[in-house]
């Protein structure tokens, strides 16, 4: 079930859409299955508050074994990953933005 999302959580969100999920949903070439699993990694995204979805994104960069296979078929067909955020992403989301109210 998704939550009702405060302004960090629409942050991140809005982050992720911009760099990694919307030009994969855009596009004409990306496979079914890759939006498949965009639409999957927004939906768990949805479930957790701002702390949560910096550790989803942490343990996607980290790699769990169904991270590390969407990883390679994001490069496989010319997308990027959430690595190619990772230093923007660092600055934005940082403890600090996490602690502030």
């Amino acid at each position: 079930m998704a939550r009702v999302h405060g302004r960090k959580e629409r942050e991140i969100l809005a982050f992720l859409h911009e760099n990694v999920f919307d030009p994969i949903l855009a596009s004409p070439i990306a496979s079914d299955s890759l939006r498949k699993g965009i639409r999957y990694t927004i939906m768990r995204l949805n479930e957790r508050d701002a702390r949560g979805m910096v550790q989803y994104y942490w343990s996607a960069i980290v790699g769990t074994d169904p991270s590390i296979a969407f990883a390679a078929k994001l490069r496989q067909e010319g997308f990027d990953r959430f690595e190619e955020a990772i230093d923007q992403f660092r600055v934005l989301f940082d403890d600090a933005f996490l602690r502030r109210p």
